[in-house]
């Protein structure tokens, strides 16, 4: 089940087929091409268990990679500059344990 466009946390809402009371909170972020994700300049602010990431989100063959918070948390970089924002680059998320592990939802 989507959000309402720019609510704060999670972007969308999965239950599972024999518990829908055990509902997944999950963070979706759509890329055109391989690129870094901003997480903003607080990774405490940040709020979904799941995030998933999909590069080339426009093609005909979209490919995601599944990520807990505390793994987006540890993989976050930060800028040096004025700002100090996060981000987690395309060489942390990008990885085989993450490509289509859909199974990590269950």
């Amino acid at each position: 089940m989507p959000t309402v466009r720019n609510a704060r946390g999670a972007d969308l809402y999965a239950a599972p087929v024999d518990d829908e009371e055990a509902v997944i909170p999950i963070q979706s972020k759509a890329l055109s091409k391989r690129a870094a994700v901003p997480l903003g300049t607080d990774l405490e602010r940040l709020r979904s268990s799941w995030w998933i990431i999909t590069l080339g989100a426009n093609s005909d063959d979209p490919v995601c990679f599944i990520l807990t918070l505390a793994e987006v948390k540890i993989l976050a970089t930060r800028d040096k500059g004025k700002d100090r924002a996060y981000w987690l680059e395309a060489k942390s998320y990008d990885k085989p344990e993450f490509r289509e592990a859909w199974h990590r939802l269950a």
